[in-house]
C-alpha cells in the first residue's frame, strides 16, 4: 500500500471512529428534540438547546432569524474553500400518536418530517470534525459551516438565513433528508431536479350569509367552496398533459361559526406542485379561471392569491457525485441508488442552490423498529441507526470537498436560475 493510500484510509477510519463515539449522544439529542418540538416561526428553545451543545464542543455559533436559527463555522481558515452543511429544525402542527419515551410533550406539535434527526446528524458531524481537526487526524485543512435553519415547512427559513449571511464565503452546500420509503443503510441520490415547485394557494369565497332554513335568500360560500374544490380536483388533471406532473391540494377549509347559520365567507388554503415552469403558470391561470366560473354560477365573489412559493431543488452534478462517492465509501456501492424520478414534495433548500452549487440526498430510515410510517403522519419515526450513517456521509463529504488534490467544483458565473426552472 502506498503512503498516500494509507493516509487516505487513516482519515476515513478516523471519521468512522469519531462518529461511532458520538452516536449515543446524537441519539440523545434527537430524542430531546423530538420530545420538545417547536413549529415554524417559534424555534427559539430548539436553537437555544443546539447553541448550548455547540458551545460545549468549543464552537462559536451565532444566532440568526431572531434567535430561531444558528450559523456555526468550524474554523477561521481563509485559504480553503468553504462547504456549508444544512439542517432544518422546525416541527409540524401534527399530534404525535406514538407511544415511545421520546413522544412529543407539546400537544399538537410533532417532528413528523425528521428535522430532529437532521439536526442531530449535523450536531454529530460538527462535533466529530472539530475533534478530528484538534487531534490532527485529518490529511488536509478543512473549512466548513453548519446552518441550522428554522421555518423550512413554511418556505421562509432559507431566505431568512441567506439574509443573515449564511452563504457568505460559501462555495458549496450539502444537505440530507430522511426517507421512510428506504431501508436504513441505504441512500438515494439524483443529479438534476429532485423536488417539485410548490406554491401556496389562498382562496377567499365571499357570499351573502343568512339562516340555514332559507338558503334561497343567501349566496352560500360553503356550497361555492365545495363546488370549487371539486372543480379543482376534477378539471386540473384534464387540462394538463398526462406526461406532466401537477398536484393541486386543498389542505385547509375555514368557514362558519354556527350549525344553523350560512356564513358570509369561507377561506381555502392549499398548494400547487409541479415540475415544469410552464405547467406551473398554466395551472395557476386555470385555478383563477375555475374560481371565476364558480363565482359566476354561485353568485359569490372568489379571490385567488398565490403566496410565497418554493421552486425545485436542482442537484449540481459534481456535488451530487461528492455525496454519492461518500455514501458508497460508508455503505458500499450496492447501498447507494439513483432516484429515478423527482419527488412532488418541496424543499426550500432550493433557495440556497440559486446562489451556490449544492445537492441533497435521501437517507433511508425505515426498519421493523421504526414502523415505516410516512412523513407528515402522526406515527412517523426513524430507525436511529440512520443518524450514524448520515453523519458519516456528511463528514466525509465535507473533508473530501476540501481535498487540495481534487479540482474545485464551480458553477458558471451569471444570473441565478429562474424560479421554477427545471
Amino acid at each position: 500500500m502506498s503512503s498516500n493510500t494509507g493516509k487516505r484510509n487513516d482519515w476515513l477510519a478516523a471519521i468512522d471512529e469519531a462518529i461511532d463515539e458520538r452516536f449515543a449522544r446524537m441519539t440523545e439529542v434527537r430524542r430531546w428534540l423530538h420530545a420538545h418540538p417547536e413549529p415554524s416561526g417559534h424555534e427559539t428553545e430548539t436553537a437555544r438547546f443546539l447553541e448550548d451543545l455547540l458551545v460545549r464542543e468549543g464552537l462559536q455559533p451565532r444566532a440568526a432569524c431572531d434567535g430561531r436559527g444558528l450559523i456555526c463555522d468550524g474554523t477561521d481558515r481563509t485559504e480553503v474553500p468553504m462547504i456549508a452543511l444544512r439542517a432544518d429544525v422546525d416541527a409540524l402542527r401534527i399530534h404525535d400518536g406514538k407511544q415511545v419515551p421520546y413522544r412529543s410533550q407539546n400537544p399538537g406539535i410533532m417532528h413528523a418530517c425528521g428535522h430532529d434527526a437532521h439536526s442531530a446528524i449535523l450536531f454529530g458531524t460538527l462535533s466529530a470534525l472539530r475533534h478530528l481537526e484538534n487531534s490532527g487526524r485529518l490529511s488536509w485543512p478543512i473549512r466548513y459551516r453548519a446552518i441550522f435553519q428554522p421555518a423550512e415547512e413554511t418556505c421562509e427559513g432559507a431566505l431568512q438565513m441567506i439574509a443573515a449571511g449564511a452563504l457568505e464565503g460559501v462555495s458549496a452546500i450539502v444537505a440530507l433528508h430522511v426517507d421512510p420509503t428506504r431501508e436504513v443503510g441505504h441512500i438515494g441520490i439524483r443529479t438534476g431536479v429532485l423536488t417539485a415547485n410548490c406554491d401556496e394557494m389562498r382562496i377567499v369565497v365571499q357570499g351573502r350569509g343568512g339562516h340555514a332554513a332559507r338558503p334561497h335568500e343567501t349566496s352560500d360560500p360553503i356550497a361555492a367552496a365545495a363546488q370549487l374544490i371539486n372543480a379543482l380536483y376534477l378539471h386540473i388533471p384534464r387540462v394538463t398533459d398526462s406526461q406532466e406532473a401537477v398536484v393541486v391540494t386543498v389542505g385547509q377549509v375555514h368557514g362558519g361559526d354556527n350549525a344553523n347559520v350560512i356564513p358570509e365567507e369561507v377561506e381555502l388554503r392549499g398548494t400547487i406542485r409541479s415540475l415544469d415552469r410552464t405547467v406551473r403558470q398554466h395551472t395557476m391561470d386555470h385555478v383563477r379561471r375555475l374560481a371565476f366560473g364558480v363565482g359566476q354560477t354561485t353568485l359569490t365573489k372568489i379571490q385567488v392569491d398565490f403566496g410565497l412559493g418554493c421552486h425545485s431543488v436542482c442537484n449540481d452534478a459534481a456535488i451530487a457525485e461528492l455525496l454519492r462517492s461518500s455514501g458508497k465509501q460508508v455503505l458500499g456501492h450496492a447501498a447507494v441508488s439513483e432516484i429515478a424520478r423527482p419527488s412532488m414534495g418541496s424543499e426550500d433548500f432550493a433557495f440556497y442552490l440559486d446562489r451556490v452549487p449544492g445537492a441533497m440526498m435521501r437517507l433511508g430510515c425505515a426498519s421493523h423498529r421504526s414502523g415505516r410510517a410516512s412523513l407528515h403522519t402522526p406515527n412517523f419515526d426513524i430507525d436511529e441507526e440512520a443518524l450514524r450513517i448520515g453523519a458519516k456521509v456528511m463528514a466525509q463529504a465535507a473533508v473530501r470537498w476540501c481535498n487540495p488534490d481534487l479540482p474545485a467544483v464551480s458553477r458558471p458565473q451569471g444570473e441565478s436560475p429562474e424560479a421554477g426552472d427545471s
